[in-house]
């Protein structure tokens, strides 16, 4: 074949190429618009607001994994940098946009001080108990069933990564089912930290020797878990009024054991401990302002 030839049928490829792409996209972005309006119809307000937050964080991670698709590495000290950014921020968003309100709703539920700090912390313990057996189970597992393209320490870090996310939807539904005057502020905080979560986890799975585009896809679809878990976590807290302080206490008990159990230790076992220490206090500053400057 004449190199004339070989062009030719090389620009029909891509073309080709080219246009099944754009079939696809338009008709995925047609069809994720008919789901979307038939959610609408379906849910109730609560439910409805809280997929539209589990969404909007998936989408952060989303976001944070696409750049994977030109990059192929990162510096420590960005990686450092942005690890203390999402810790930061978690732990402002338990401190200061879940367990007030938590306390709040257990005294509108006519519990006397006490009881209502009781119950609070329980459900803090059993929030973090509970994502602490999760991440325990799945440890397991996964050392059992050792992927042989990825090391098994690799999937590890993916699971670590996706049960961080847990606790984001968990909030993300009971702010929404809970009405919560910071619930905007808290979800929006929620979804720029997803962002280079999303990230990270591309660039390892794309460093440890998986495609670029698998490893954006699994970067992408580890943001997934949240408004499965937004959803849920606000019917359980709609189902029943005195379940709301439960699940904003269980949330942030959630959120701390990740910033205390992973988080912090990973950031100090680093040697660029400036920007860990800028990172986590930009990171709590900035979830701070949002939760003040986006309530009602």
């Amino acid at each position: 074949m004449s190199p004339l030839h070989e062009l030719i049928a090389a620009n029909g490829r891509s073309f080709r190429y080219a246009l099944g792409l754009m079939l696809l996209v338009g008709g995925g972005t047609i069809l994720a618009l008919k789901v979307w309006s038939g959610l609408q119809s379906r849910l109730s307000p609560a439910l409805w607001y809280a997929w539209q937050g589990g969404m909007l964080c998936a989408l952060g991670t989303a976001l944070g994994a696409l750049p994977v698709i030109f990059m192929r590495s990162i510096s420590a000290r960005s990686y450092t940098a942005m690890l203390g950014l999402g810790g930061g921020m978690m732990l402002a968003a338990s401190l200061f946009s879940l367990l007030p309100p938590a306390f709040q709703l257990a005294d509108e539920q006519g519990l006397t001080s006490s009881r209502g700090s009781l119950l609070v912390a329980a459900a803090v313990v059993l929030g973090a108990g509970a994502l602490w057996v999760l991440g325990h189970g799945l440890s397991r597992t996964s050392r059992a069933r050792v992927n042989q393209g990825v090391g098994s320490s690799v999937w590890l870090f993916v699971i670590a990564i996706v049960l961080h996310n847990v606790p984001e939807g968990m909030a993300v539904g009971v702010a929404a089912a809970a009405n919560l005057a910071n619930a905007d502020g808290l979800t929006l905080g929620i979804a720029l930290q997803d962002v280079p979560e999303g990230l990270i986890i591309a660039l390892v799975l794309a460093g440890a020797g998986m495609s670029l585009y698998k490893a954006v896809f699994c970067g992408a679809a580890s943001g997934l878990v949240e408004p499965l878990f937004a959803v849920l976590s606000a019917w359980l807290a709609g189902a029943s009024l005195q379940l709301l302080p439960w699940g904003l206490a269980m949330a942030a008990g959630a959120m701390l054991f990740v910033v205390l159990r992973e988080i912090i230790p990973k950031l100090y076992r680093r040697a660029d401990v400036p920007p860990a220490s800028l990172g986590f206090a930009s990171g709590f500053v900035l979830m701070l302002v949002l939760g003040n400057a986006l309530s009602v």
